[in-house]
This record gives C-alpha cells, structure tokens and sequence, in this order.
C-alpha cells in the first residue's frame, strides 16, 4: 500500500483509475477485480484506512476527506492521469430524506469534480452508485405502491430530498456532455467492509458470533412480513463492481446522457429461507418463535461491546469495534419494513452484463470471507 508521499508518475498505464470510496462493500471490490487484471493503475481514496489495507504495487492508497475542499484540492489535483473515476461513496451524518444530506454529498462530489475535471486531459468514463432507493420516497412513509419490480426508465419520486437524484443532476451538469458516465444501482449489497454504515453481513456475523458465544437463540427478530415475503433484492458485491467496471470500459453501457443500471442478483429470496443456513453456518439454534413485538436488535446488543471484545481477545480476532461492523438500528429498519424495493435487471441482460449470483451463495461466501480475514470467529 502506498500513502500519500506516492510519485502519481509510477506504474502510468492507459488505464487509470480513481475509486472514492476506496474502502467499502463495493469500492474495495472494484480495486480488488482491476488489480487481478493486471492491466491499472489505481488510485483509492478514503476518509480513513481500511483494517485491512490492500497490498499491490498498482495500487495507492490516498487518505482524504472530501469534505474538506482545501485537502480534496491538495490531494486529488496531482491526479491528472486519470481515466476512470468509480464513485461509491456517500456522507452519511444527515438522515437520507433531509436537504443537509443532498447538500453534504453534493459538496463532496463537487469538490472533487473541481480537482479532477480540469487536469484529468484523458478522462474517459465517471460510474456513479446509488441505490434502488432511488425508487421509492425516503420522507415518511416509504411509497408503498403497486409497482413490485422498478426498472431504470421509472419517473423520480416527487417531493422530499433524495441525494440520489442531486449526485446524477451534478454530474450531468458538471460532464457537459463531454465525457461518458453511468449510473448503478443495487438493492441490499452483500460485501465485506470494516467501514460501511449499512454493512448487513457484518451485522449478522457479529449477531452470529454472540449468540454462539453466549449461547443465545438466533432469532430473526423482525416481523413476519420481512421473514416470509420477497420485498428487496440481494446485490453481491463482486457482481456490483464487475458492473461499474463492464460499464466503464463498453461502449454499449455508457454514454454522455448517464445511462442507469439496476445492478442485482437477478434472484429473489426471503430470510425464511436464508436463516436455516447461517444459523448452520454460525452453530447456533433456531427458536420456534422467530418474532416478537418488543424485539430490537439496538437494545439486544446495547449492553453486548464488552461481549465482542472478550470474543475479539479470545478468538485472536482482527481487533475491531462492534460499530466497525454492525448498525443494528439498520438491521432493525431491514426486517421490519415490508415495503417491496423491487428492480429488474433486464437492461443489463440486453446489453451484455449477465452475471448473477444467489443470495445464499452470496451470504454464505461473505461469512466465510470475513471467518477467513478473521473478523468473526
């Protein structure tokens, strides 16, 4: 891994990439599949490091908070050899339906755009993230319509504040029509970060791994609805980054007009019919009353930290804190909101992006990666 006093002239290749986000779910996927080929240069930036930094020559790591507009200028405007700029990064410190949410991103982005745009002679292609909440109303109560199965060309939601829809109209704006950009958008991504907010494997394995310990069942927890109904679709990580990158490098997948990709699994699952296989995984047992009306997960595991710490010593864990893996506020909104957040990944299919995976597969193996890097026991 290399710093910040990295010479950006090392290792100048044609293809050159920026990731903003260098260290979630998603980005450190996207660093990970163009490393394997060999064929980048790659620049990650991230507000902090990562637990377990990635170790490539073509790969440099940059510590930035985007935020801050003197240090992005600092740290980004030496960056004028890049192609490919990979955008899966959010501020998360406002709730998603507030103005200050839309206005904290839209700041982030736009000060990168500031050190990039004008230096960066060879840029070829932006990929956003988003999300399929680009679907549905985040202000109150979730749009809870007939439409079960989103595709791309689904109007905006009216009213309220969506961050989604500020980052697309500010690179629209900011491209000109000059270079090709596109727009992804996963449902409930299935990854490994120690610093994603929304981070569902973690969650679980910690869950996992203190019901285990203390011998507690392992209960669902949410409502019936969530345990028995299809209501969102799984997004593999490895399968969300192969996406920003076919996009990146094909001409049929991006344009000057920012096409958009729902980027999913292509299978549907219930956590009826995944909960059997990660209490198999964890050893734990299942109870025969799943739900419960006074359930939470935040009050479960309120008083559990000194729990995990003892698991983290015991276990000779990577050292981490429970909140570097797991919001359980998050978990507890997952299974107790049935509003379905549904998308087709047809355009991708036409177009010739058809790699799936299911959602057992993909939990499993993200269990089984985060046992292996040894955070979870």
């Amino acid at each position: 891994m290399a710093e910040e006093g990295i010479s950006i002239k090392e290792a100048s290749s044609n293809n050159v990439a920026l990731i903003l986000g260098a260290t979630g779910l998603v980005g450190k996927q996207i660093a990970m599949s163009l490393i394997k080929t060999q064929q980048w240069k790659i620049y990650g930036v991230a507000r902090n490091p990562d637990v377990l930094p990635i170790q490539d020559s073509n790969y440099h790591f940059i510590l930035c908070n985007l935020l801050d507009y003197t240090q992005t200028m600092e740290k980004l405007t030496p960056l004028d050899d890049v192609t490919h700029i990979f955008w899966v990064t959010w501020a998360s410190e406002f709730p998603l339906d507030s103005e200050q949410c839309c206005d904290q991103n839209k700041a982030m982005m736009s000060n990168a755009l500031y050190a990039i745009l004008p230096r960066a002679k060879n840029l070829r292609h932006v990929s956003l993230q988003t999300g399929t909440k680009h679907y549905v109303s985040l202000r109150g109560q979730l749009n809870d319509s007939c439409i079960c199965c989103y595709n791309e060309e689904t109007p905006r939601v009216a009213g309220g504040h969506n961050f989604y829809y500020t980052l697309e109209d500010l690179l629209k704006e900011r491209l000109l029509g000059k270079v090709a950009w596109s727009v992804h958008r996963p449902g409930l991504i299935l990854g490994n970060s120690q610093r994603t907010i929304f981070n569902v494997m973690g969650c679980l394995g910690v869950y996992g791994s203190i019901c285990k310990y203390l011998k507690l069942p392992f209960v669902f927890g949410g409502i019936k609805e969530c345990w028995e109904g299809i209501y969102l679709d799984g997004s593999d990580a490895r399968l969300v980054a192969e996406q920003h990158i076919w996009a990146s490098i094909n001409s049929v997948a991006s344009s000057t007009e920012g096409p958009a990709f729902n980027a999913i699994n292509g299978t549907k699952f219930t956590w009826k019919e995944i909960w059997p296989a990660l209490a198999s995984k964890f050893e734990v047992d299942i109870p025969d009353n799943m739900f419960s009306s006074t359930f939470s997960f935040s009050k479960f595991m309120a008083d559990k930290r000194d729990v995990w710490e003892e698991i983290v010593t015991k276990k000779g864990l990577i050292r981490t804190k429970v909140e570097d893996l797991a919001n359980w506020e998050f978990l507890d909104t997952l299974f107790r909101c049935p509003v379905k957040m549904l998308a087709n990944r047809d355009k991708a299919n036409r177009l010739g992006f058809t790699t799936t995976y299911e959602a057992l597969d993909s939990i499993l193996y993200w269990t089984d990666c985060m046992k292996e890097e040894r955070l979870i026991p």
